[in-house]
């Protein structure tokens, strides 16, 4: 597969699911509980933040055991051992907090959908250009919401862009709305009184309100 056909294939299965729910959790079987609340509701696109969660690439694998209807994938990925260790565990795609153009390459030759996070529109042009298979705009809530992503998109074109960082259930149809692809969702989705309290029915209801508003916006 091309670059090109595995970046035509990312961006259409995000435009099928427009939202992954991003878990950090300190255990895998937090992380596991917190994946499985998201995907009651709905959610197929599950990811695990690499520096922010305990034993990352064993909570990919778990994860992936527990809802093998889901794709798992990682985030906040830095380096190319962190890559090679979450394609080793199963991981299904990437993002990056950084444009690396290294990355992007490594990535692509293993045939996993890549996600650069930027913030200019210069680091968004740097990383289509460089092969990603679509870009991470944060932290949106910080640079204006739904109001940034138009911005970008009237000079930039048709960019497939997946803002997070501060995603919240009233924000994300906003968003998709504006030209967004796809969003991201962690604490908005996982408060850490409910996560605490093992409240996932809370969790499931949210993520199920949530994929509701996005499919009002699509319809």
């Amino acid at each position: 597969m091309t670059a090109n056909e595995l970046r035509a294939d990312w961006i259409s299965l995000l435009k099928r699911h427009r939202a992954i729910a991003i878990i950090r959790a300190p255990n895998i079987d937090q992380g596991v509980l917190m994946a499985q609340a998201a995907a009651a509701g709905g959610f197929r696109l599950i990811e695990v933040a690499w520096t922010n969660s305990a034993e990352p690439a064993a909570m990919v694998t778990a994860i992936r055991r527990s809802l093998p209807d889901c794709i798992v994938g990682v985030g906040s990925v830095l380096t190319a051992d962190n890559l090679d260790d979450a394609i080793a565990a199963g991981a299904k795609f990437c993002f990056t907090p950084h444009v690396s153009c290294a990355l992007i390459m490594q990535a692509n030759a293993n045939q996993i959908p890549i996600v650069a996070g930027a913030m200019t529109p210069t680091e968004i042009i740097k990383a289509w250009q460089a092969g990603a298979s679509s870009v991470k705009v944060f932290p949106i809530s910080s640079l204006g919401n739904e109001t940034y992503i138009r911005s970008l998109l009237g000079p930039l074109g048709p960019v497939p862009l997946v803002p997070t960082g501060g995603v919240t259930s009233e924000i994300a149809p906003a968003l998709i709305a504006a030209g967004a692809i796809a969003v991201g969702l962690s604490t908005a989705l996982f408060p850490s009184a409910e996560v605490l309290r093992g409240d996932w029915p809370a969790i499931e209801a949210r993520s199920r309100y949530l994929l509701t508003l996005l499919e009002l916006v699509d319809n």
